[in-house]
């Protein structure tokens, strides 16, 4: 009896010997740095744009700089289509507001310009029209009013008249205001 307890435990002892031995398995190392998720958008965008048929994103974000805010609102691009192997001479599909569809067809060759001189190469050469409902894009943000409407400080506004420039003198003001709420914010 004792001779099989001492085969059973040195059985045991081997395989829990062998399973400390065997090679570990690979694993991806986990955490380093964080990614701002405005830094994986344009990927994630690049891709599903791309599978519409547009090269460059930023044809369909920069829309209303390309053509105008006036035609942004009755129109967008739906898709490019370039010849197999191309990447010239394609075709831009537009959706266009149908009340508007006729003033487009007469602005498609300033609209061909402009697209061509955003990519800066021929890239467009043909436009097509479908009506259907147009998404208007989001209004630019308005530039606000600054943060404080309080005279220059005394000590600094007579050296600060001498200076010629109005933005240059415009941005000192506005640098001696900071400065000064700062030192009040200290002081109390």
């Amino acid at each position: 009896m004792e001779r099989v307890g001492n085969l059973a435990e040195g059985k045991a002892g081997k395989s829990a010997t062998s399973k400390t031995t065997s090679p570990k398995r690979y694993e991806r190392p986990r955490g380093g740095q964080a990614r701002a998720i405005s830094d994986l958008m344009p990927e994630v965008g690049r891709t599903a744009f791309r599978r519409f048929g547009f090269v460059q994103s930023s044809v369909v974000t920069r829309w209303p700089e390309i053509v105008g805010a006036r035609h942004a609102r009755i129109c967008t691009p739906e898709s490019i289509r370039f010849p197999p192997g191309e990447r010239h001479d394609g075709i831009l599909q537009l959706v266009v507001v149908p009340a508007h569809a006729p003033l487009i067809q007469h602005v498609i060759p300033e609209i061909i310009e402009r697209v061509n001189r955003f990519f800066g190469y021929n890239a467009v050469a043909r436009i097509k029209i479908r009506q259907g409902e147009v998404k208007a894009p989001a209004p630019a943000s308005k530039s606000k009013a600054p943060p404080s409407l309080k005279p220059v400080p005394i000590e600094l506004g007579d050296s600060l008249r001498d200076i010629g420039d109005p933005e240059l003198r415009a941005v000192l003001e506005s640098l001696a205001r900071s400065m000064a709420a700062a030192n009040d914010k200290d002081v109390t």
